[in-house]
């Protein structure tokens, strides 16, 4: 099996559009690399360290906080050994083995080491409660568990009664992968080549849970079959992001968690490229802001959340600078040259003069070097995309399920829309079902749910279409965008549908907002509740001199109501009046995967908002609540 190599950047192909009464309705592009016919996702560090042994394949941090290289040849080994350390304590093939920490080199280790003893690598989110991982680890089989701490590991042994099939724990932090290494030792090295020659690209890879945003989550059974069609196919898409076009190798710094499909996609496809990874276990501003300026990235995976987050501080340091009018202009002017696909004499002086004092500062918070990110999980928006392209960076925004192995579109390389999120990946079929659904077909969809006594459940429709449960609409170009979930549609009592992600996205954008759930169903009108961002409220607080508010003191202020009121404006002008939001309560807590009111991928849990909130939700549809901010 050889590596992807991409000698020349690739043309996007235009998608194959079906219509239907005049409008899009399918599209479809062809692959761009075959279907891999042998092997598995284990063969990825033998083959490496065969054709390149000294590629820099990772880097690490020793105790000065210095990065160092891992050889391809290095982590080859490595993985090799600690597989052995799994055969040596009577994993069989084809055993469930279970993965909870943080995104680190030794997730990625064990996870290729688990392959290469033929075993299912089974993700749990390191924050999950103890409910979460005792459903995960039931429902999945799994015959061991690996941990980071001791913290986890404790969680994990208070379940044990319940989990008879859990035969080993192990924690990272206590010497999980010494451990491995030395039982190791006395197995030969025959025995890891014969588990990965029983293993061909139709093989169970890993399970990987849905984040449960509805009840419990399901798993999602994915082949190394899925994850080539997915990798390989992306890399050769994406070639100026996977193949460096300087002289400084491609690079990045992982910090979303591998327990998620999106990452663990983009882990597996840097190895596959051979493109130099960090790992960053912490995504605490301070922390990782340190990380990427010592390791100096060329491209990013972030989800909506962390873009926003590197915009609204650039902005509340300048206006703590008395620069803010400066900033909103650069701003526009990031916009403008963003959105244009051929900027004017003037428009490109004016994004000249403002780079040195605004647009270097923001490519510098993310180390220096970064030219393009890749960000999905929910939409952008065409602002923040735009801004972000007239700074520097420009950002390919995907669409994807832990179903489909991740991104299903992709912003086609040099072919930007802002407010899509791209055409089909190649090798992806996309259709809109009559209800407005999206449907999805192609070899990256995965095999179907996890079912441990009757087999993989798949979902699939009679003609071999995945329903998602989103729904979207395709342009006259082919290009998709998504306008919600079929689930999450409001009803009013009117009779008016309304989707509630465009006006969500819009809202969490802004600086003071944390978390906003957009409120209506069977009522007359639509309202929202909405949680305050920290850094942001207390940025808003110092400029205006009002530290000595409480927090429920804030939430009836006029100047900030006023201000959250002008956001919510922007944000209704995405829709017609029917679908407007008419009031809003600001909390005084937060939406937190710790309170029950997100999933560990950050997506509201809306029946429980609705639960937990009921009077909140009651009281603006009394007397006092026909409209404006309560």
């Amino acid at each position: 099996m050889s590596v992807v190599t991409v000698a020349s950047e690739i043309e996007p192909v235009e998608p194959r559009k079906v219509l239907v009464d005049g409008r899009v309705r399918e599209v479809s592009v062809p692959a761009l690399v075959p279907r891999v016919a042998r092997g598995s996702l284990a063969d990825l560090p033998y083959d490496n360290a065969r054709q390149d042994p000294e590629a820099p394949l990772f880097s690490r941090k020793d105790a000065d906080g210095q990065w160092y290289d891992v050889s391809a040849a290095r982590f080859a080994a490595d993985v090799h050994a600690v597989a052995k350390g799994l055969i040596a304590h009577g994993l069989r093939p084809g055993d469930r083995l279970a993965l909870m920490a943080r995104t680190t080199y030794e997730w990625t280790l064990i996870d290729f080491a688990a392959w290469a003893a033929g075993l299912v690598t089974v993700p749990v989110y390191p924050t999950s409660s103890a409910f979460q991982t005792r459903w995960i680890l039931q429902d999945s089989g799994a015959a061991a568990c690996v941990v980071e701490d001791p913290e986890q590991a404790r969680l994990v042994s208070a379940e044990r009664r319940q989990l008879p099939g859990l035969a080993h724990l192990w924690a990272l932090d206590t010497g999980a992968v010494d451990l491995l290494r030395r039982a190791g030792a006395r197995v030969a090295d025959e025995a890891v080549t014969a588990r990965r020659g029983l293993l061909t690209p139709e093989t169970l890879a890993t399970l990987v849970y849905t984040s449960g945003t509805t009840g419990r989550p399901k798993g999602c059974a994915l082949t190394h079959s899925n994850f080539f069609a997915e990798v390989d196919n992306a890399v050769r898409l994406l070639h100026p992001v996977f193949v460096s076009e300087s002289k400084e190798p491609a690079a990045t710094l992982l910090f979303l968690p591998l327990s998620h499909v999106f990452g663990r996609m983009v882990s597996v496809g840097c190895v596959r490229a051979r493109v130099r990874v960090g790992h960053a276990p912490s995504v605490e501003g301070d922390e990782l802001l340190t990380d990427l300026a010592s390791f100096r990235p060329t491209f990013l995976l972030a989800i909506p959340y962390v873009m926003e987050k590197v915009f609204n501080t650039a902005r509340a340091t300048a206006e703590r600078g008395g620069k803010s009018a400066a900033f909103d202009r650069a701003a526009v002017i990031a916009r403008k040259y963003g959105g244009s696909s051929a900027p004017s004499l003037v428009l490109r002086a004016a994004r000249a003069l403002y780079d040195p004092l605004v647009y270097r500062r923001i490519r510098t918070a993310l180390g220096g070097r970064v030219k393009y990110v890749i960000c999905g999980g929910s939409a952008l928006g065409a602002p923040l995309a735009e801004f972000f392209a007239g700074a520097g960076v420009a950002v390919f925004e995907g669409y994807g399920l832990t179903e489909t192995t991740a991104a299903s579109t992709v912003t086609p390389p040099r072919r930007p829309r802002t407010g899509t999120v791209g055409w089909p990946l190649p090798g992806t079929a996309v259709r809109i079902a009559d209800d407005g659904e999206v449907w999805l077909r192609g070899a990256h969809v995965f095999a179907g749910y996890w079912d441990a006594q009757r087999g993989a459940a798949v979902p699939y429709t009679d003609d071999g279409w995945f329903p998602t449960g989103d729904l979207g609409s395709l342009d006259e170009d082919g290009y998709l965008r998504i306008t919600g979930r079929k689930k999450d549609i409001l009803i009013t009592s009117a009779g008016k549908n309304v989707a509630p992600a465009p006006l969500e996205d819009w809202l969490r954008a802004h600086p003071l907002v944390s978390q906003c759930m957009v409120v209506g169903d069977d009522r007359p009108y639509v309202t929202a509740l909405i949680t305050l961002d920290h850094e942001g409220l207390t940025h808003w607080r110092r400029m205006r001199h009002k530290d000595h508010l409480a927090l429920w003191e804030l939430t009836r202020d006029e100047e900030l109501l006023g201000a959250v009121q002008r956001a919510v404006d922007d944000a209704n002008r995405l829709v017609s009046r029917a679908e407007s939001i008419r009031g809003f309560r600001l909390l005084t807590t937060e939406f937190s995967e710790r309170s029950g009111h997100l999933t560990p991928s950050l997506k509201l849990k809306r029946r429980a908002v609705l639960r937990d909130f009921a009077r909140e939700i009651d009281e603006m549809y009394g007397p006092d609540g026909a409209g404006g901010a309560l």
